[in-house]
């Protein structure tokens, strides 16, 4: 290799010179030949493109030790081609056929030995210019494998239009008519003129290819490098425009005969007022007017030779694609093809044909962005206003990858991938490919909502949804991922198919919680009307949306205000199709219970146009009607459920009582407990207990004799199920039962539950874990051994509390029941007379000594917390001293029960008041008299300390009595405002207190 050799006058250069004019005289010669003889043109473009390759070992900086053997090879070729044109050109006498096929097997191999000549350039000669060597290579495969193949019909035709150069002479020139005047234009058909060597080398340096090899900058090399490529065919100087110097899209003749391009003649016309001369700039003749002429005939030689050349381009660009080398390379190509296609959009038939597009998405794959972009921007000009391009490139690329693209850091590339999703959107069948890719509707709905960040991909992103949604399982997703709107409109607003279809759809969609309220207010109404007037599938749906809907209980209100209950209404009791009733009960009443759930006030809320109101007698009946006949379990919680309701309302709850009473409902209730559906069971617990302290021995009674019961109701937990709502209910069911019922009672007990109850009591207490449920279901249980305190009576229930010594285990108001039967129990001791023993004189005469049986000081006989059920006994007067704390009153109010046991009068009052002196009763009794307002806690409390003061003199009891600074004005707004009973014994503590006078002592002193 030789540095120079690249010197001016050396001989690489000299003999690079040359060989270009010789194909430039070449290209002359060929354009004086008849049209039809198409091997001398086709030889000649050959020769054009390879003068590139020719530049290249003329300027290149690398240049190879074999260069000089290679330009000697191309110029013998390009010599013998030469004399092949000079030979056919016209005055030439007519060749033979013979001579003829010599000929043009001459000039084939003349282009396939310069084909093997560019071969054999080493690539480093190109340096970093892959595009340009993707060229050379792509254009030497192409000529060593060019086959010019011609008929000898074709060759006895094209002999005879060879005529002679006098005949040609002789013949009348051809005049051309135009619009207005014929044109002898120097640019045509006719006269035309390939570039001379000069121009082509000119064309070749502006390219600056190879001047900037070695430029740092790479986007200035990128942007120009494709322009090595660009005129592939031979070009004619009659193509330029003499204004611009560039290749004309619209040429126009003036009328001085030299062509233009439309827009730049105009401009120059437009430079001369109306009053100066206007003159040609190329020729500087005077013209008489700015009339011109479009030049058809060349327009359509440049737009045949832009066709030709680009085709060529494309080529070259895929054979760049299937080489990519380098991302340098890929870019390269991907902005030739598209500039081509800018230009003629016809020209994306050839790219599609070629093969190109499985080479792009080839492309997708690699990390830059600059070539991701370009590739997604060509794909997008390729599918534009084309749906078979764009079902072709749908099939051919993978949409999962663009879809990957939304999630890129590049803006560009999210912006690129968005314009060419739009794209694609715009066919029905890519909608639809789209949209089952995984994801790719939440990443859309995602950036469409996230307008704040990036405004212009939201508005694209909305575009394409919008486009999506023609397709019902886009808008399914679409809603499942936040973006509710196209389904709503197609509820309101689509054909009854589509309604149908959107309505069961969002009876299936899990509509988030900041979409509901904005949901039902939209499409409540819809929904409603095709209740009231679909057919059944659109009924169906409708139920089934509405359903869905209702569940969120902040609708209720909604839902209500839209007319639903009395269509629900309606659906339950009275809706017939042709005298058929309609099966909609279950889904009405399910609706209807959820919205009654909500909040709503019942009492006065329309049920009919008849007036009746939804607690009204007329309504009651009818469900507690469908409730009997009900064949779903389904219907029967339903039911269940809005009876609960109403049932609050205490006017409706005397009528749903009474229909229970009259209708044998009672008993549909009691059998529903044995059903396995736990909703059901749980639902129908809770209306009895609701209906428990109306019809209670009823219920027992009932109870008792149906299978399995009523033990089935204790339910225990295991190790590994915690405690349920049902356990909690049912316990409580049984504990709410009048207590005093002593068939239940008995049932209970001769089904051994006792010990079930109490172990699952103590597991209770030592578990670790917690429920929800696990109090409630404590104090049903505890509740259920309160039972049988009020029957003691009988001897087995008495027996089975001293058994399991209920006195330790129960609650406050088991405790007041068994107190109360302490004074009954207890008994003074028998002193029974000892007979009279005649002993030996060897033993003492002396009377052993008798143990004494100690007595309880406040029932005065002997008692025992496990057989009369002393609490004092059992230290159970601490635990009820703690209770009064409480916060629930009702334990409080049993707590003091059971304390007021000890100071009945019935037992030794003085004693029981200094035993809970010692345990600072007081205290605790007032502080019950100061935070609560209940009547039966105030008469309860004030008749402790109205025992207190009258038992207690001087004690520190009654001194702490007299100084509390509250407890004076309790007492009178007990004075004022309590019953009876409470109203008496607070005026006896006033008295006794001295803060009123006593004005039958008063009367008993005068």
């Amino acid at each position: 290799m030789s540095v120079g050799l690249k010197e001016d006058g050396s001989p690489i250069k000299s003999l690079a010179e040359t060989i270009l004019a010789s194909i430039s005289e070449i290209a002359v010669s060929v354009s004086s030949l008849e049209v039809g003889w198409e091997f001398f043109i086709e030889t000649a473009c050959y020769l054009y493109r390879a003068s590139m390759a020719i530049m290249v070992l003329k300027t290149a900086e690398n240049c190879p030790e074999n260069a000089m053997e290679i330009l000697q090879s191309i110029s013998k070729s390009v010599c013998l081609a030469k004399d092949l044109v000079e030979r056919c050109q016209i005055g030439v006498q007519p060749f033979s056929v013979a001579q003829l096929r010599v000929i043009i097997a001459e000039l084939e191999e003349v282009v396939k030995d310069i084909g093997e000549c560019l071969s054999m350039i080493p690539p480093f000669t190109f340096g970093d210019q892959e595009y340009a060597e993707v060229a050379v290579r792509s254009l030497s495969n192409e000529m060593q494998n060019a086959r010019f193949r011609t008929q000898a019909s074709q060759i006895n035709e094209l002999n005879t239009k060879m005529w002679s150069l006098e005949e040609q002479l002789q013949e009348e020139p051809t005049v051309t008519e135009m619009d207005f005047y014929s044109l002898n234009f120097e640019v045509s058909t006719e006269n035309p003129h390939v570039l001379d060597t000069p121009q082509l080398v000119e064309i070749l340096k502006s390219a600056s290819w190879v001047s900037k090899r070695n430029d740092v900058n790479m986007s200035g090399s990128i942007t120009t490098l494709p322009q090595v490529g660009e005129y592939m065919e031979p070009l004619y100087e009659s193509f330029f425009c003499p204004l611009t110097k560039k290749i004309m899209d619209d040429p126009v003749t003036i009328r001085s005969g030299v062509t233009y391009e439309r827009k730049a003649i105009v401009e120059w016309f437009e430079k001369f007022n109306g009053s100066e001369e206007i003159i040609c700039p190329t020729t500087g003749q005077k013209l008489a007017s700015k009339d011109f002429n479009s030049n058809k005939a060349l327009k359509s030689t440049i737009a045949e030779w832009k066709d030709r050349n680009e085709a060529e381009r494309i080529k070259v660009a895929r054979a760049a694609l299937s080489l990519a080398s380098s991302e340098h390379m890929v870019l390269e190509a991907v902005k030739d093809v598209h500039s081509i296609c800018q230009r003629n959009p016809c020209n994306k038939i050839q790219v599609r044909s070629v093969g190109i597009l499985p080479l792009l998405v080839q492309c997708l794959e690699y990390e830059d962005k600059d070539v991701i972009c370009a590739v997604l921007e060509l794909l997008q000009q390729l599918a534009e206003d084309d749906n078979n391009s764009k079902e072709e490139i749908a099939q051919t690329i993978n949409i999962s990858t663009t879809i990957k693209m939304l999630s890129s850091t590049h803006q560009s590339i999210r912006h690129a991938s968005l314009l060419f999703l739009l794209e694609l959107s715009r066919s029905q069948s890519s909608c639809e490919k789209i949209g089952s890719v995984t994801g790719a509707i939440f990443m859309l709905v995602t950036i469409k909502y996230r307008r704040y960040t990036d405004v212009f991909a939201s508005e694209k992103a909305e575009e394409i949804l919008s486009n999506l949604e023609h397709f019902p399982n886009n808008i399914k997703q679409m809603a499942e991922n936040g973006l509710m709107e196209p389904l709503l409109k197609n509820i309101n607003e689509g054909c009854e198919e589509m309604k149908i279809e959107m309505a069961s759809y969002l009876g299936e969609t899990v509509v988030g919680q900041d979409q509901k309220t904005y949901v039902a207010e939209k499409a409540s109404p819809a929904l409603i009307e095709m209740v009231r007037n679909g057919n059944t599938m659109a009924r169906r749906a409708a139920l089934k949306a509405l359903g869905q809907l209702s569940l969120y209980h902040p609708n209720g209100k909604i839902l209500q205000e839209a007319g639903i209950i009395q269509v629900m209404v309606e659906e339950m009791f009275i809706r017939k199709i042709q005298n058929e009733p309609m099966d909609s009960t279950s889904e009405a009443a399910a609706i209807l219970a959820n919205i009654f759930e909500s909040g709503l006030e019942l009492e006065n809320l329309p049920a009919n146009s008849h007036g009746h109101t939804l607690t009204s007698d007329y309504v009651v009946c009818n469900i507690i009607y469908t409730l009997k006949n009900a064949t779903t379990d389904e219907l029967s919680n339903n039911l269940i459920r809005i009876l609960l309701l109403i049932a609050e309302i205490p006017r409706s709850a005397a009528t749903i009582v009474s229909m229970v009473k009259e209708t044998e409902a009672s008993c549909t209730l009691i059998e529903l407990i044995n059903n396995p559906n736990e909703k059901l069971h749980i639902a129908a617990i809770k209306l009895l207990t609701v209906l428990s302290p109306h019809m209670g021995h009823l219920l027992s009674e009932r109870l008792c004799k149906t299978r399995g019961q009523p033990e089935n109701l204790i339910h225990k937990p295991t190790e590994t199920t915690l405690i349920s709502e049902k356990h909690a209910v049912s316990a409580k069911f049984l504990a709410q039962l009048p207590h005093d019922n002593l068939t239940l009672n008995l049932a209970l007990l001769y089904n051994n539950t006792v010990p079930t109850i109490l172990q699952a009591i103590s597991q209770i207490q030592g578990d670790v874990t917690s429920s929800r449920f696990e109090r409630a279901y404590l104090e049903g249980l505890v509740g259920i051994l309160v039972r049988f305190t009020t029957t003691l009576y009988e001897p087995q229930i008495l027996f089975l509390a001293r058994t399991h010594n209920f006195t330790s285990r129960l609650s406050a108001i088991g405790l007041e029941n068994l107190s109360t039967e302490s004074i009954k129990l207890s008994k003074p001791p028998q002193i029974k007379k000892s007979k009279s023993l005649y002993l030996p004189k060897y033993l003492p005469c002396g009377s052993p000594r008798r143990r004494k049986t100690p007595l309880c000081p406040v029932h005065r006989g002997v008692c025992s917390s496990q057989n009369s059920f002393c609490i004092v006994d059992a230290k159970a007067v601490e635990r009820l001293l703690v209770c009064l704390g409480h916060e629930n009153a009702e334990v409080v109010e049993a707590a003091l029960s059971a304390i007021c046991t000890l100071l009945d009068d019935k037992v030794d009052v003085e004693k029981s008041v200094i035993l809970l002196r010692e345990a600072n009763a007081v205290q605790h009794v007032l502080n019950v008299v100061k935070e609560h307002r209940k009547e039966g806690l105030w008469q309860k409390s004030l008749w402790v300390i109205e025992k207190f003061l009258n038992k207690g003199g001087d004690s520190k009891s009654a001194s702490d009595i007299s100084n509390d600074r509250v407890l004076p004005a309790v007492l009178v707004s007990a004075f004022h405002h309590g019953a009876g009973e409470t109203r008496q014994i607070a005026e006896k503590i006033l008295k006794h207190l001295n803060k009123m006078p006593d004005l039958c002592a008063s009367s008993r002193t005068m």
